[in-house]
């Protein structure tokens, strides 16, 4: 007699074998959730250098980044397509710095407000989010420094100490967009991919609304971890 199981063992029953399946996966599903969890990290202030300090963006920069926009305006529209014109400024940038303030602190997306450190005054703002256009990448970098504080190397440094902040915890890939038009946003991008050993992504290329127009921007990828950086 061969060993079968036998009715009158209900642990051999078929739906009761399907539910533990369903059990153990929804498990090893939490756990994987759990690991994820683990590698994110509340958005930190990152000290640059004696000339640059980034940190984490809060509603108390609001009035200072309206007239940091107010000066680079309409070129900022480049890097915060989020801004509707037609409305009234303050209240979208107070939006936005409550939304990145509250995702910064569960590591959700990282906001930095660019600062000079002797005189507080606001530089720029870099940032990444999960709005990727590419398959590859999981993380989306973007940044605008304000006209009188560009050509001085400010968005280099920040954005290569950003990447190695990221870069700390996880081996991940970041997507870099620039609208092609944008000369000088498109030097600072094609200089980092080249630092970093990254490539275009033509496949990542996508039209974004800018102030109301729908703009090609060009995409490209960086791989960063503990072990990389730029060349």
């Amino acid at each position: 007699m061969t060993k079968t199981c036998r009715r009158r063992r209900p642990n051999c029953d078929p739906e009761i074998t399907r539910i533990r399946m369903i059990r153990l996966a929804a498990a090893v599903m939490r756990v994987r959730a759990s690991a994820v969890d683990m590698q994110l990290r509340a958005t930190t202030t990152i000290m640059v250098d004696d000339e640059l300090v980034m940190r984490p963006a809060n509603t108390t920069y609001t009035r200072d980044l309206l007239e940091a926009f107010e000066e680079t305006w309409p070129e900022v529209s480049r890097a915060m397509p989020w801004i509707l014109p037609e409305n009234e400024i303050e209240p979208q940038i107070a939006d936005f710095l409550d939304e990145t303030e509250r995702t910064g602190r569960v590591g959700r997306m990282h906001h930095w407000v660019l600062i000079r450190p002797w005189d507080e005054a606001v530089l720029g703002l870099l940032g990444f989010d999960r709005i990727t256009r590419s398959a590859e990448a999981e993380w989306n970098l973007g940044y605008w420094v304000r006209s009188s504080e560009q050509r001085r190397g400010v968005a280099g440094r920040a954005i290569e100490a950003a990447l190695r902040w990221l870069g700390d915890l996880e081996t991940v890939s970041v997507e870099l967009k620039v609208d092609p038009n944008n000369a000088p946003g498109k030097r600072t991008v094609e200089r980092t991919v080249r630092q970093w050993g990254g490539s275009r992504c033509v496949t990542g290329d996508s039209a974004i609304t800018v102030a109301g127009v729908r703009t090609p921007h060009e995409c490209h990828l960086i791989s960063i971890g503990p072990d990389t950086g730029p060349l």
